[in-house]
């Protein structure tokens, strides 16, 4: 039996037994939708769950609706309010994963985007780990390329698009690696199989820059930040060759599921020595007390879902 026991399915909170639909839908059919993953972090000494960054998540989910020609009849804040009351219902204390997804939900054969009945449902369920191997991953660089912009968006968070993801990982784990970086179609990096790359060269923080099809990480961005503003360091979004990555002092990927997870080596080269460096070290460190609400700075990305903070005692 499943932990979480509801979902928001077209305009209502349902039990998660409800929230069904047909093999005939459009979507699954042909990859036509789009989703968020969203992370909500307990805080024990708070009695809080703080779901991290709603807004940002769903302006995104916007954008990926309008790609795909699905209406979304919900604003932003409309989103932000179903996620909490959502999260309120299940009652979870402890680190949680929410999945909105907006859908073509036409039952029947023919594929378009134009004309198609549109629906969206979320729920949320206890997560932890995306990756066991986060202080030291073995990566290599996959056969397969990055989907470029005018194939299949990367910018936008389609369903179907994570077959391209899917080829990646399975490749990876096949070979005895723990995960795979993706060159674009140009042979530069783009990202990994579902998340973001940095590397550290000679004190600068690198990443690909968002023509290297990439998908714009809100994870990304918040390390983009943290890094200028906490640790002072140089930033630079750019393109990345294949073998900076064999030369690099420190690397990382990064995202809501995989969080920030250190590379311990490439293709069978170490980065660094091998072990987790300081950048990443410290960013994962302030990471983590970012996402629990713990840094009165960065509070406003918090959304508390509790209204009685002491609520679980």
């Amino acid at each position: 039996m499943p932990i979480n026991k509801h979902a928001f399915f077209d305009g209502k909170f349902v039990p998660i037994e409800d929230a069904k639909v047909s093999i005939m839908t459009h979507a699954l059919n042909y990859g036509t939708g789009c989703f968020e993953g969203i992370r909500a972090y307990w805080n024990d000494e708070e009695r809080q769950l703080f779901a991290f960054r709603l807004a940002e998540h769903y302006k995104r989910l916007h954008d990926s609706a309008a790609i795909l020609l699905i209406d979304l009849p919900y604003t932003v804040e409309e989103l932000c309010d179903a996620t909490v009351e959502l999260l309120r219902l299940e009652g979870f204390r402890e680190d949680t994963y929410v999945r909105p997804l907006a859908f073509k939900s036409q039952e029947g054969i023919g594929v378009r985007l134009n004309g198609v009945k549109d629906s969206f449902a979320m729920f949320a369920t206890p997560f932890g780990k995306y990756m066991e191997k986060e202080e030291g991953a073995k990566v290599c660089v996959s056969s397969w390329r990055r989907i470029y912009d005018t194939s299949v968006p990367a910018r936008a968070k389609c369903t179907g698009a994570y077959v391209n993801s899917a080829l990646c990982k399975s490749e990876a784990e096949m070979n005895g690696f723990d995960e795979a970086i993706v060159l674009t179609r140009g042979g530069s990096v783009s990202e990994g199989s579902a998340e973001n790359f940095f590397m550290v060269r000679s004190g600068v923080l690198i990443t690909p820059g968002i023509t290297s099809d990439i998908l714009e990480g809100i994870t990304r961005q918040t390390l983009l930040q943290v890094a200028r503003e906490e640790l002072h360091m140089s930033v630079k979004e750019r393109t990345v060759d294949r073998t900076e990555l064999y030369v690099c002092d420190e690397a990382f990927l990064c995202g809501t599921g995989v969080q920030i997870a250190a590379i311990a080596s490439i293709d069978h080269r170490p980065i660094g020595d091998g072990r987790i460096g300081p950048v990443t070290r410290k960013l994962r460190e302030l990471y983590f007390d970012i996402v629990r609400g713990k840094m009165p700075r960065y509070r406003n990305w918090c959304t508390p879902v509790y209204e009685d903070q002491r609520s679980g005692d």
